[in-house]
């Protein structure tokens, strides 16, 4: 069940992120972040009156409420340094580096949570991340150019501490800690808005779009908490970290971006580490 919900979880962001990534091309990161993350807090709203799930502890042990807060605002960051970075063109240097976010809260469960894995599955989970580093295409020939190279840093250390918070927020309410992510983000977004006020040019016809980025962004996110309270940190993390394949698979398809011999090898790694895990 944990490895299904993490790896749908992958497929979910990846999505996301390139429809974001997209449309970062055409309207401000800012814009596009701020509107899809409203989205996603009314979502989010929408499921808490229909599971009841608001009778949550948001205090104290396993409250919601502080890991919630704080993986809003580092997930934040980590979404502006991604969505700009992709908006650079540098897709290549940008989402590879951004996968390794993986690694914070993976090295949390290691060296502080004690969780430790067979040396097969440790093979496999390896496999995985080098698999979805390589097949998201780092373009390392044209050299690696300042900008993406930190933006992308970026994006990791901003997912990373916030997947970190956000496992353990899961711990109480998986579901109460993605609407205080999104409850944060929203007020971050209103200030940013209310200081350039603009809305990017986004338009009304593009609010499909729009809503699909928001409650895919939200699922994922969603999806990886409670995966976590249901099977090893280390294999959700390792597995949700997947999301870029999905990126690199769907900019092959419609923006006819070229998959270079990396990135075949780089799937093919995935796919082996993800069938080991499943194995095992």
């Amino acid at each position: 069940m944990a490895t299904l919900l993490a790896l749908f979880s992958s497929l979910l962001w990846g999505t996301a992120d390139y429809h974001g990534g997209n449309l970062s091309k055409k309207y401000p990161a800012i814009a596009v972040l701020g509107v899809t993350q409203a989205i996603g807090l009314i979502f989010g709203i929408i499921l808490v009156l229909i599971t009841g799930e608001f009778s949550a502890n948001a205090f104290g042990t396993d409250g919601y409420f502080i890991p919630g807060a704080l993986a809003g605002v580092l997930g934040y960051f980590g979404l502006i340094c991604l969505y700009a970075g992709l908006a650079t063109g540098r897709m290549g240097v940008v989402a590879p580096i951004s996968a390794l976010s993986a690694l914070i809260p993976v090295a949390y469960a290691f060296f502080i949570k004690g969780d430790r894995l067979s040396v097969v599955l440790s093979i496999g989970a390896a496999l995985a991340i080098l698999g979805a580093f390589l097949a998201s295409g780092p373009e390392l020939s044209q050299g690696l150019p300042i900008k993406p190279l930190i933006l992308a840093l970026g994006a990791a250390l901003g997912f990373g501490t916030s997947l970190l918070w956000m496992a353990i927020g899961s711990q109480g309410s998986p579901l109460m800690t993605m609407v205080m992510m999104r409850t944060t983000t929203l007020f971050v977004s209103l200030a940013i808005l209310l200081k350039f006020r603009t809305l990017g040019g986004l338009r009304l016809r593009l609010a499909p779009i729009l809503i699909f980025i928001g409650c895919a962004d939200f699922l994922a996110n969603l999806l990886l908490g409670i995966a976590t309270t249901k099977g090893s940190l280390t294999l959700a993390m390792v597995l949700g970290a997947l999301y870029p394949i999905f990126t690199a698979g769907l900019a092959f398809r419609f923006l006819n971006e070229r998959l270079h011999r990396v990135q075949y090898i780089g799937v093919f790694a995935a796919v082996a580490g993800v069938a080991i895990i499943s194995a095992f």
